[in-house]
Parts: structure tokens; sequence; C-alpha cells
């Protein structure tokens, strides 16, 4: 069941009777109806009446209203205004450019534009290398995307993608000093994508591919990845493989098992669930069991993707078929990344002991955390209202902040190991319980963690 969250937090303004009980009155009807007030002032007085800003969180939209309807009903009391606390964070966009030098007169003028810029053109137009380091390609990562896959949204086109896409390049500035912007493109045909992301490669140093469905991401990738000089990521895919590697590395630590004697249920086989699967074979577990809508993946099941095919050829060393219950029985991992509510309690108890779950569909899980709970012994999920939120802000801005400073021309299942293993070092083992396998998105030790991995990684592979 949803709680409320800051995701959907109002800003009620209300006019009250200037009462001893006014304020007891006003909060009392918000909790009656599930708010959670997270602030209560007093904006103005009046005489006879008084002035409040109530700020709550709700579950909903829906639920907004309830809680300002519940303050409208009270005698003489009138609701002013309703502001959404989400909206206003958007208004206007989330990020911006600024200029990193100044232009105060003539002399700056001259160098940083004409006539003097003509000589820096002159230099990479000998030496295109140079863009590296007399441009923004030295530090720059384009966010592309057509809008097809987003969060849990589905395919809503690019103009509503944009917002996520801003608030992936904010991210990347808040934690790696990587400057980030959104390329929302306004096609959804392989072809044309990957002639786009070409076409704006050269201001780049690298592509971070967002929220493109599956199977068509994994062609866009796979072709730039062969025809672009800078490194092409699928944070979706990628960025999700690493965090979800780091995490079960520390938590088969706290559980004392070993990976090669572990089998793994993979639920959800698209562009998260693959790149898990592929990362997780570097690590050679005892076996893996992969999962979709339609059960097992294995080699005999009729009508498999191209995706699906090299999945079912590494993966389920018995060739088992059936259900996603069936897969379960014996498992010692669950990883979802696929769709709400497919198990209970019931089923996680016909998996190992110290059974580890890993139910990370969002907003809400494959299971209820606090079912899975009752018999598993670590539980993770995509939410950061529950411990061991998995969440790809651990990984994609030091991975890219090490790929740029390392001048990578490409990404490698090392680099991404390397990230993995930094994430999970983060947490050292006096740290280290069921309840926290992963440090927290705002521990400032992660990206240079991760940056440094990843760095030398690329330096190795040269």
């Amino acid at each position: 069941m949803p709680v409320p969250g800051p995701g959907y937090s109002i800003t009620i303004r209300v006019e009250a009777p200037a009462t001893a009980s006014a304020a007891g009155d006003l909060t009392s009807a918000v909790g009656r109806v599930g708010g959670v007030i997270t602030a209560f002032d007093v904006v103005d007085s009046l005489g006879d009446q008084v002035v409040f800003d109530i700020t709550c969180n709700a579950m909903s939209a829906n639920h907004a209203k309830d809680i300002t309807d519940a303050l409208g009903v009270l005698p003489n009391v009138v609701v002013r205004k309703v502001s959404d606390r989400t909206f206003l964070v958007h208004l206007g966009g989330k990020i911006e450019v600024t200029s990193k030098v100044a232009l105060r007169n003539r002399d700056d003028l001259s160098r940083a534009y004409t006539p003097g810029v003509a000589r820096i053109c002159q230099a990479i137009a000998a030496n295109p290398e140079d863009a590296r380091r007399l441009t923004i390609k030295r530090n720059t990562v384009a966010v592309v995307t057509d809008g097809s896959a987003v969060l849990g949204l589905g395919n809503i086109g690019p103009a509503a993608a944009l917002p996520v896409m801003e608030g992936k390049a904010a991210l990347f500035k808040k934690f790696a000093d990587v400057d980030a912007w959104p390329v929302c493109l306004d096609t959804q045909d392989t072809e044309e994508i990957i002639r786009a992301v070409e076409l704006i490669a050269p201001v780049y140093g690298g592509i971070n591919l967002e929220d493109i469905a599956a199977p068509r991401c994994f062609e866009i990738e796979a072709r730039l990845r062969e025809r672009l000089d800078i490194p092409v990521f699928h944070d979706d895919q990628h960025g999700t493989a690493i965090v979800v590697v780091g995490a079960l590395r520390n938590a088969l630590r706290v559980v004392d098992k070993d990976i090669t004697k572990c089998k793994i249920v993979v639920c959800g086989v698209g562009a998260a669930g693959s790149a898990i699967i592929r990362l997780l074979l570097h690590q050679k577990p005892a076996d893996v069991l992969a999962v979709d809508i339609h059960g097992i993946v294995h080699t005999g099941r009729e009508q498999l993707d191209s995706n699906l095919e090299q999945i079912a050829a590494c993966t389920n060393a018995e060739s088992r078929s059936g259900s996603l219950h069936e897969a379960l029985v014996g498992a010692d991992v669950f990883i979802g990344v696929s769709a709400p509510n497919l198990f209970g309690a019931d089923q996680v108890a016909t998996m190992n002991e110290n059974a580890i779950v890993f139910a990370l569909a969002n907003p809400d899980p494959e299971i209820d955390p606090m079912e899975a709970q009752q018999h598993a012994a670590i539980v993770a999920t995509g939410r950061s209202d529950y411990p061991n939120q998995i969440n790809n802000v651990l990984a994609f801005p030091g991975v890219f902040r090490g790929l740029l400073d390392a001048h990578a021309t490409t990404t490698t299942d090392a680099m991404l190991l390397a990230a993995a293993d930094a994430i999970a070092d983060v947490v050292v083992p006096e740290r280290l319980n069921a309840s926290f396998i992963v440090p927290s998105v705002f521990d400032s030790a992660v990206a240079p963690a991760v940056a440094e991995a990843v760095r030398r990684a690329a330096e190795r592979e040269g």
C-alpha cells in the first residue's frame, strides 16, 4: 500500500478563525484523511482571522484533493490556494547553462569569442583530438532518449520524457561534476536514433542512453559502440546491473554464501534484467534462471527474440521450464526488474535458507517487502522508504566521471565490474548488515570511488 511521500507534497494556504483551537482543528483534519504534515507556518494575522501555510505529504493527486477538501469543510475555514511542490520545482526546468569565463570587457570578449576563438578552431581542425582538451567535450555527456520506456510510465514520447532527462543531468552535476544535457529525439525509429546520435557526437565525451524500450535499445547501443569513438552507456541496462551486482556481493557476505554455489532467479528479461544476467555470469554463479511473462526462459521455448536466445544459451543449465513460482523453489537469490505483486511470503518460504530478495520493480515491487521479510534474510527494493535501496545514481555519475577522466573510447564489462566492486567496498565490514548492503545515494564517497575504479580499469585495458 502506498504511503504519503514528498513526491506528492502540497502547501495549502488557509484562512481560519483566530481561536486557541484553530491550529489543532487544522492538523486534526489533515490527519483524519491520512496526510502527513511536514511544516505548519503562520503567514499573516487579520484581526479575527489567521492565515496558515500547511505543508503535507500525500499518497497521490486524489489524496491531495481529499486533504484539501477536509480542510475546506471546517467551519469558517477558507482554502485560498494549493501549491503542488513537485510542480513548483519544475517551473522553467531544473538545469541551466552558465559561463565558466568572465566576459567583463572587450579583451575578455576578444579571447572567448572573435577574433581569438578562431585560433582555437584552427588548432582543433589541425588536430581533432584537441577538442577533448579545448572544448566542453572534455566534461560533457548527452542524455539521449526517445521517450519510449520512461520510468514506470511507458511510451510517453520525448517531450514528456524531458523532466526525467533534466533530473538525470542534475544528478550528473551534483554527484560527479559532469555537465550533462538532455537530448530527447522525436523518433522511435532505430536507424534515425543511431544517425541522430552520430551527428551530435562531436560535442560530447560520452553518450548516456536512457529510457529506450527493449529490444530496440540493445541494437542501438551495440551499433553506436561500433561507430563512435566515445563511450556509450545504456543506464537502464548497465547502471542497474552495476548496483545490483555490487549489492549482491555484500548481501552474500552477510549471509555467508559463495555465489558459485548459488542459484539465482532473475525476473524480467528486458534491458535491465538482461544486463544483470550478463554481468552476473562473470561471477560464475551455480545457475541463473531467467523468467519473463511466459515463464522460465529455456532453449526449447518457442518465439524467442534474439536477446532471449542469447540469454537462454548461457543460463538454465538443466533446461527447466515452468512458472516464476516454480523457479523460486530452492533458489538462493531473487532479482526482480519486472512487475508488481508477482508472489508472496509462501513462495519465499520455498527458497533456500538465508534467501536474498531484490524486488526492484518501481514504485510497486514484485513482492511486498514486509511479506518478503517473513522468510528472506535480506530484502532490497528500488524505493527510498525501505532499507537497501538499489538506485542507479550510485553508479552512473561515477562511471562517467571515470570514463571522461580516462578519455575512454568505449565501456567494457571489466569497467562495469570495477564500478560494482567500488560501490560494494564503500560499505566497510563494520557497517555491513542485513539492512545496509549498499551505501546511501548521498554518500559523498561513492562517486569518487566508482570514478577511480573505472578510470583504473579503463587504463588497464588501454
